[in-house]
């Protein structure tokens, strides 16, 4: 195989292996550099001793991001306050055609997801990536992690109940996600409390991640009371400095619409909201700015 077919092959699966590797990750640049090391492998072997380059790639990816995990995993440990995965603007593309297919994956990568699949072993984790988002069969699986396919049904049974415990499977219509989005940002916006309360379920989750580097509560803020009065806390004070301009986007991350706010043109905080039943179930807020650099218009 030519140096160019074999870029040409690379490129054509880059997609896949990086939603599998952030999947993993939880961060675009952890993901990023596990594609690139699977591009160093690919770019070293022998290509004409690989039958199916597509299931050869995915292995690499897989077991290269399960390292890459296990080490981030320790390091996250010492992170200040709750962690919430880097926001991934959600494009995939024209190899996605089917909206069945288009709805998996983005549950596959939505945030609450994400956070769920934190509690998972590296390999539950891999399995449940490989096997709900992208529809591996458990034969192909077994042979990226090299265990018996028995042992990954076991795996991905517990993922799955697991994943099923701490998210509930539910259908929110993208228009309602947005009516309620634009709700929020006007009471919050107007420090209209009761219009808050109105929006919120009554055992919302607030959940804010700054890494230490921007203000954000430490732990996760529960019930509609405390939620909003914290919103409307937020409002009263301002989120900038005074004389800063203020812009609010809808962006699509993780397969849902968010709210992006840009202070001074630059990428200030994420908000994006579960929905469940016509109400607000959880709010997910990103202040980290490491985690906006790839926002930034």
């Amino acid at each position: 195989m030519a140096t160019e077919s074999a870029t040409d092959v690379f490129e054509e699966h880059r997609p896949v292996l990086m939603g599998v590797a952030y999947r993993m990750l939880g961060r675009v640049a952890d993901a990023e550099d596990v594609v690139q090391d699977a591009w160093l492998r690919w770019s070293a072997a022998e290509h004409d001793q690989v039958r199916e380059p597509r299931a050869y790639l995915v292995r690499v990816t897989t077991r290269l991001a399960i390292d890459r995990l296990r080490h981030v995993q320790s390091r996250r440990e010492a992170y200040v306050g709750p962690w919430l995965p880097e926001p991934y603007v959600t494009d995939f593309g024209p190899t996605v055609p089917d909206t069945a297919e288009r709805a998996v994956l983005a549950e596959s990568v939505s945030l609450a997801v994400l956070v769920v699949l934190e509690s998972l072993s590296p390999l539950e984790r891999a399995v449940f990536v490989l096997r709900e988002a992208f529809g591996f069969p458990f034969a192909e699986i077994a042979v990226t992690l090299d265990r018996s396919e028995a042992a990954v049904r076991q795996l991905a049974g517990r993922a799955r109940k697991h994943v099923e415990a701490g998210r509930p499977r539910y259908e929110v219509d993208p228009a309602e996600r947005r009516d309620l989005t634009e709700r929020f940002l006007a009471a919050a916006s107007e420090g209209d409390l009761d219009g808050l309360m109105s929006l919120l379920a009554p055992d919302v989750r607030l959940v804010g991640d700054s890494g230490g580097k921007a203000k954000a509560p430490l732990r996760v803020i529960e019930t509609a009371d405390k939620v909003g009065r914290f919103l409307h806390g937020i409002a009263a004070k301002g989120v900038a400095a005074p004389g800063a301009e203020l812009c609010f986007r809808f962006v699509e991350l993780n397969g849902a619409e968010s709210l992006l706010l840009l202070v001074d043109g630059k990428p200030d905080s994420v908000f994006q909201m579960d929905v469940v039943e016509g109400q607000i179930q959880s709010i997910y807020i990103i202040r980290n700015p490491d985690k906006l650099v790839g926002l930034a218009p």
